[in-house]
C-alpha cells in the first residue's frame, strides 16, 4: 500500500473518529442538562417546603400570641369579678344599720372543696357571731351529708361561738334535707326547725366498696398488686375479703359512729327521745322528728326570723366561691381523683344517707 492510499484512506476514516466524540459530547450535555433541570426542581421543593414550614411556624407563633392575649384578658375578667363579690360579702355586714338575721346555707355534700366545706363556713360563722348588728343566725340545711371530719369541724366550732357569744342564738332549719353529716352540724345549734315532710336523721356512718374477684377468674383476669405493708392494700377492691381487716375497719366505723352519737346527745340533751333506733342509720320525716325529738318543731326559714327571733330583716352570708376559686377547686379535685383511681372515691367512713 503506498502512502497516498493510506492518506486517502485516513482522511476517509478521520471524519468517522471526530463525530463519535462530538454526538457523546451532545449526549452528555443533555445529561447534565436533564441533572441540573432535576437539581433545580429539587432545589425549588425544598425551598417551597422551607418556606411553608417557615410560614408555619409564623402562624403557629401569631396563634398563640393571641392565645395569651385572650387568656390573659380572661383571667383579667375573672380577677375583676372575684373582687367585686368579695367587696360585696365583706361589706355586706358593714353596711347593716338595723338589727338582722344572717342566713347561712349548708347545701349539698359537705366535703373538702365543697361549699359546705369547714373552710368556707366557718370564717362566715364567725363574722356572724360578732357582727354587732346580726341578732341571730339561721343554718339553712339542704345536705345529705357528708365527710365527718368536716361535719365535726363545723360542729365544734358552733358549739365554741355559742359559749362565746351566749346572747346571740342559731337555729338550723331544714328544707328537703338534713340527714347524716347534715344532722351532726344541726345538733350543734340552739334549736332546729324543719317542715314537715323535710328528712331528717340517718344518724350512722357508711363505708362503700365493692369486689369482683370471682368474675375477674372466669375472665381469666389476675390482680397484680404489690404492697410494702400487709394491710397497705385493705379493702382493696380486686383481691379477696380479709376478715381480719374487716373487723379492723368495722371497729373504725363504730369509733366514728359513737362520736357521731355523743355530739348529738351534746347538742340535742335531754330533748331525745329515748329510742335507741334514732342512732341506727333511720331516717325520719319533719313530723316524726318532732316527735322524737331529732327536731324542736315545724317551721320555715322565713318563720323563724320573723317568730323566733322577731326580726324584719335578713341578710345571706352564704359564702359564695368565685368562678377562678370554683374552676381551681374543681381542677384540683379531680387531679386528685385521677391520681388515686377509683379506689380512693370507695375507701373513708362517710356520714350518707
Amino acid at each position: 500500500m503506498t502512502d497516498s492510499n493510506r492518506t486517502s484512506d485516513d482522511l476517509r476514516i478521520e471524519p468517522k473518529e471526530e463525530h463519535a466524540p462530538t454526538r457523546n459530547a451532545h449526549v452528555e450535555h443533555e445529561t447534565r442538562a436533564a441533572q441540573t433541570d432535576e437539581a433545580w426542581a429539587r432545589d425549588a421543593l425544598l425551598d417551597l417546603a422551607r418556606e411553608g414550614l417557615l410560614e408555619r411556624r409564623r402562624t403557629r407563633r401569631w396563634q398563640m400570641f393571641f392565645r395569651l392575649i385572650g387568656l390573659g384578658i380572661l383571667i383579667w375578667v375573672i380577677a375583676l369579678f372575684t373582687l367585686k363579690v368579695d367587696h360585696v360579702e365583706s361589706g355586706a355586714l358593714g353596711n347593716l344599720k338595723q338589727p338582722t338575721a344572717a342566713i347561712i346555707d349548708v347545701r349539698g355534700v359537705i366535703a373538702p372543696g365543697q361549699d359546705a366545706s369547714a373552710a368556707n363556713l366557718i370564717p362566715v360563722l364567725e363574722k356572724a357571731f360578732k357582727a354587732p348588728q346580726i341578732k341571730g343566725i339561721v343554718l339553712r340545711m339542704n345536705t345529705p351529708g357528708g365527710s365527718p371530719v368536716q361535719a365535726g369541724q363545723i360542729y365544734d366550732a358552733i358549739m365554741r361561738l355559742r359559749k362565746a357569744y351566749p346572747a346571740k342564738p342559731i337555729y338550723a332549719v331544714t328544707e328537703d334535707i338534713c340527714a347524716s353529716g347534715g344532722y351532726y352540724i344541726a345538733a350543734a345549734a340552739d334549736k332546729i326547725y324543719a317542715d314537715k315532710a323535710s328528712l331528717v336523721g340517718s344518724i350512722g356512718v357508711r363505708m362503700d366498696g365493692f369486689g369482683f374477684v370471682d368474675a375477674m377468674q372466669k375472665l381469666g383476669i389476675e390482680s397484680r398488686l404489690l404492697t410494702a405493708g400487709a394491710n397497705k392494700a385493705m379493702l382493696d377492691p380486686f383481691t379477696p375479703e380479709n376478715p381480719a381487716q374487716v373487723q379492723y375497719m368495722q371497729k373504725l366505723l363504730d369509733t366514728v359512729h359513737q362520736q357521731f352519737i355523743d355530739a348529738v346527745k351534746q347538742g340535742r340533751g335531754n330533748r331525745l327521745a329515748s329510742d335507741p333506733d334514732l342512732f341506727s342509720g333511720l331516717i325520719y320525716t319533719g313530723d316524726q322528728a318532732v316527735k322524737n325529738g331529732l327536731v324542736d318543731g315545724l317551721g320555715s326559714v322565713r318563720s323563724v326570723v320573723r317568730d323566733q327571733f322577731r326580726l324584719q330583716h335578713e341578710v345571706d352570708l352564704t359564702p359564695h366561691k368565685s368562678p377562678l376559686d370554683r374552676l381551681l377547686s374543681q381542677t384540683t379535685t379531680e387531679f386528685g381523683h385521677a391520681l388515686m383511681g377509683l379506689w380512693a372515691d370507695q375507701i373513708g367512713p362517710k356520714l350518707l344517707p
